[in-house]
């Protein structure tokens, strides 16, 4: 037996509570890990609350990550005592997730862990900070790099969150000049220990705007959407471009086409859940290289599995910074 957070829907109504259960419960996959560790993310927040009908199937195991040790496998690439990395596939949402000592997933949804990492640094960096990396790489391959964007500063929105944090750290460490937007004064200090050149007020960002306004951003990483993501657009330099990966502040998109062919911005989707193995593999070797383990630990809030359900109601209601890591 082991432990795991279990979300449930009946008539009596939703449940999240650690449970004992037995690994003849899990779901079929040819590679059974043992979970040393998972994190907490945006859509786990609004799983274990029931904030949104993010759980397609009940009873589920929340967690959408997880880190740790291969104990069987059927798979060709891997074998036991191998580290593994888990993002996204689903898990959490329509099969069994990693919050859970025990959890049986398919081989080809997994990554090695890099050498660099613990299995502990690997959930502090999570599906937000893999989404991070994927945002960087996403300016990168339309052009960003410190020489294009010299004289220009690079917008990090939701900068105190999970994928803003490991944003801020990654583009600061990279040469660029970084703003974090956040609603949370009291966290100037964090966000310049991670490396921001300096912090904005997000309140600057987020009500209706131009379609076109000055010319500010050499690129944009937004986790926000909304209001905020079409101000960024509308402020983007000529030829700049904006990743988007995220929807905080909402699912909506207010703005116009003018950014794009006034001034051949490029908006950028990345998404995290789906994305290839060779992405995925490419994204954690340059995490592997990019960044700063010192500021990643400054990230990081560890917490048992038994409050994980108390840490993502916090998640929701905005009171937490950085990383969540569960210790499983």
């Amino acid at each position: 037996m082991f432990k795991s957070l279990q979300l449930s829907k009946s008539d009596a109504g939703f449940s999240a509570a650690v449970v004992d259960t037995d690994e003849s419960q899990l779901p079929a996959g040819d590679v059974l890990v043992q979970v040393d560790y998972s994190s907490l993310n945006y859509k786990d927040g609004l799983a274990i609350t029931n904030t949104a009908p993010v759980v397609r199937n009940w009873p589920m195991v929340a967690g959408i990550d997880g880190a740790g040790t291969v104990l069987e496998s059927t798979h060709a690439r891997w074998k036991a005592g191998d580290k593994f990395v888990h993002n996204g596939w689903g898990l959490g949402e329509t099969r069994w997730g990693l919050m859970s000592g025990r959890a049986r997933v398919q081989g080809d949804w997994l990554v090695k862990l890099p050498a660099a990492f613990t299995t502990r640094q690997a959930m502090a960096i999570g599906t937000a900070g893999y989404t991070a990396m994927l945002c960087v790489l996403a300016l990168e391959q339309h052009g960003l790099t410190p020489a294009s964007a010299a004289g220009a500063e690079v917008l990090v929105t939701g900068a105190t969150g999970g994928v803003g944090s490991v944003a801020v750290a990654l583009l600061s460490r990279l040469g660029y000049a970084v703003v974090a937007a956040t609603g949370k004064s009291s966290e100037e200090s964090y966000l310049l220990q991670l490396g921001a050149a300096r912090v904005m007020d997000r309140a600057e960002l987020s009500a209706p705007g131009k379609p076109l306004q000055k010319e500010r951003w050499a690129a944009v990483v937004d986790a926000v959407g909304s209001h905020t993501l079409a101000n960024a657009c509308a402020q983007t330099r000529y030829g700049g471009v904006v990743a988007a990966c995220g929807l905080a502040q909402g699912a909506d998109f207010p703005a116009t086409v003018m950014p794009f062919i006034l001034r051949s911005v490029t908006l950028a989707g990345v998404d995290s859940v789906m994305a290839p193995l060779a992405k995925r593999q490419l994204a954690w070797e340059r995490l592997a290289t990019d960044l700063d383990p010192a500021r990643l630990e400054s990230m990081i809030e560890e917490v048992p599995l038994a409050r994980a359900a108390e840490k993502a109601v916090d998640l929701m209601a905005g009171k937490v910074r950085g990383r969540v890591v569960i210790k499983i």
